[in-house]
């Protein structure tokens, strides 16, 4: 390969010369690829030995063509003209005249290896060979060609025709002019392509599927439900779907197959499958194609659940709590006020103790502009405004929470000062009063044990904006009261929270799963596989996150997400939770995230 030269592709090659495109399997990544396809204005040769399947992709395309243009986005023309540049065959054969070949058969080895071979002796010599793979070796396949040079992977997301993700992979065999052609090919369909080495998931779903397999093995070892797990990280994190019933709509078996082809690459005990993918898997239990796979469905291929042996319990199965009408939060940042407004708006009295009168009446004040942002926006009346004003009472000593049926603390995430804190509260507090902390990373029982009633103590962690996040991670430890936690509960309710039930270990349920995902997203830039925007791009075009990782970890700070790796690393000592020696060096250099104006990115400063 050294001294052999190709054809120059991105001189000779435009987009528009990848005019006729043979999609090789009609499921339903094949139906969609050839939809995106023939709507851009190609030929395509659409082939599957079920000639069902070949029917089926047919029907796809007529219901997709008459939907749009009874949305008026392409005449009735327009359409008979798509329909007609889709032909159906059962035959290889029938990509002889094709420019490019994309391969979207079952995640099968062999079965793909077969298809390509065969095809070397059928395309002619110029034509460009695609395999859809997301979790095997392009390298491999390419290697088993005739013409290496000239395979590539071209992974598209589903559904094809509205994910606009594109990961056109290349192996060291691939012409980088190959690649140049079909990633142009990918723009002229509307798509946005990244370019990304050969490895087991590429990128999104390189990142993606480490993430749903601890969330799996979370689930498996009982420490929270599948509801609580999904809506922790839908509504702490923004994602459009939870990790497990994501699982269920990929396909359990489809998961398990990404996961191994990663772990034989990695060998990164995070990517080893979770073993109950594989009990769900070998059971027939897959997800909803099959009506069954973490959740229950109405019927095979249905996303509608349905109540199962383990769908939660009423909230009266809890028992009562005990009554809460005043609540004392201890702190004046950000996340305190923050606290502080949420409670004073549903209704509670609340009594504000900072370490100074001063810090008390500015922690008020910042709480009055953020209502008065509420007001300007039409989201809370002025009546409302005052009367949550008029709830809050600023303190500048802990002596004020004498009479509160619930104390919050939102200060320093710092165990010493923490648990000298609920040292103070143990003595001022009433008997009875629920003690809460907000820590985010640090053991819920080490604050109990500070006190002389640890059976009081229990976590509450608030999400940062506390009044727009409606997640509150209710944590138990293996001292805490049955009835402080239906309390807890309870009043999470009240003040218009989700409350989600989780156990006294690092990073809980959100930040458990959140981080080593950021994590791994920093080893991919560190190893030079691919960059921060593209990165970013794949998860937010092919995850439907709202920011990608790199994003996130500015915004979080780079200090702040190095110290709860750290935590998660120390708990779990799997060496795949050790932080990325890339993060830090960058907190080591001061570059922190958009706080100091530089982390990974730089900022402008205000």
């Amino acid at each position: 390969m050294g001294t052999q030269s190709t054809p120059d592709l991105s001189t000779d090659v435009s987009p528009l010369s990848l005019s006729t495109v043979a999609v090789v399997g009609l499921g339903t990544m094949g139906t969609g690829i050839a939809e995106v396809l023939t709507r851009a204005g190609r030929e395509v040769i659409g082939i599957d030995t079920d000639e069902a399947a070949a029917r089926h992709a047919v029907a796809a395309l007529e219901a997709s063509t008459t939907r749009a243009v009874r949305r008026e986005r392409i005449t009735e023309r327009e359409r008979q003209d798509v329909l007609a540049r889709f032909r159906t065959f059962s035959d290889l054969q029938a990509a002889a005249d094709a420019d490019l070949v994309i391969e979207v058969v079952p995640e099968d080895y062999e079965l793909k290896r077969q298809v390509i071979t065969a095809l070397d002796g059928i395309v002619r010599p110029e034509t460009i060979l695609a395999t859809g793979t997301n979790a095997l070796s392009v390298t491999r396949l390419a290697a088993d060609s005739q013409r290496p040079e000239r395979v590539l992977g071209v992974h598209f997301f589903n559904p094809a025709p509205a994910m606009k993700l594109v990961e056109v992979v290349s192996s060291v065999l691939t012409a980088p002019t190959v690649v140049t052609a079909v990633t142009a090919l990918a723009r002229d369909l509307g798509k946005d392509p990244i370019a990304v080495g050969d490895r087991p998931g590429f990128v999104a779903d390189g990142l993606l599927f480490g993430y749903l397999n601890q969330a799996a093995a979370m689930y498996e070892a009982k420490y929270a439900t599948r509801e609580d797990i999904d809506a922790a990280m839908r509504l702490g994190c923004g994602l459009p779907m939870g990790p497990l019933a994501l699982l269920d709509l990929i396909g359990v078996d489809t998961a398990r197959t990404v996961l191994e082809a990663m772990y034989a690459d990695s060998r990164d005990r995070l990517h080893a499958p979770a073993p109950i993918l594989g009990q769900l898997a070998e059971a027939g239990l897959t997800g909803r194609k099959a009506g069954r796979g973490f959740y229950t469905y109405e019927e095979p291929g249905s996303a509608t659940t349905v109540p199962d042996a383990e769908s939660p319990q009423s909230a009266d199965a809890l028992g009562a709590g005990r009554t809460v009408r005043s609540v004392g939060v201890a702190g004046s940042g950000t996340m305190a006020s923050g606290i502080a407004e949420v409670f004073a708006k549903a209704g509670f009295e609340v009594v504000l103790a900072a370490r100074s009168p001063e810090k008390a009446e500015k922690a008020k004040a910042r709480i009055a502009k953020s209502l008065g942002r509420s007001v300007d926006k039409g989201r809370l009346s002025a009546e409302a405004r005052d009367t949550a004003l008029a709830a809050i009472t600023p303190a500048g000593s802990l002596d004020a929470f004498a009479d509160v049926d619930l104390a919050v603390e939102a200060v320093a995430e710092d165990l010493e000062v923490k648990q000298q804190l609920f040292g103070t509260l143990d003595k001022v507090c009433k008997p009875g009063a629920v003690l809460a902390t907000t820590t985010s990373s640090l053991p819920v029982v080490a604050c109990a044990r500070a006190t002389s009633r640890p059976e009081d103590v229990i976590g509450m962690h608030f999400f940062n904006p506390a009044p727009a996040m409606k997640l509150v991670e209710v944590v138990r430890t293996v001292l805490t009261a049955d009835d402080v936690h239906a309390t807890v509960r309870a009043v999470c309710t009240k003040v218009r929270k989700h409350p989600v039930d989780c156990g006294d270990r690092a990073g809980f349920i959100v930040n458990a799963l959140l981080f080593p995902y950021l994590n791994n997203a920093i080893k991919m830039v560190q190893e030079h596989y691919a960059t921060l925007d593209d990165i970013d791009a794949a998860m937010k075009l092919g995850g439907g996150y709202p920011m990608g990782p790199f994003e996130l970890l500015d915004v979080v700070g780079l200090d702040v997400s190095l110290a709860i790796e750290k935590v998660l690393h120390a708990e779990f000592r799997d060496p795949g939770l050790a932080p990325a020696p890339l993060l830090e060096h960058l907190v080591a250099a001061g570059c922190l995230g958009r706080k100091t104006g530089r982390g990974f990115r730089e900022y402008a400063r205000r």
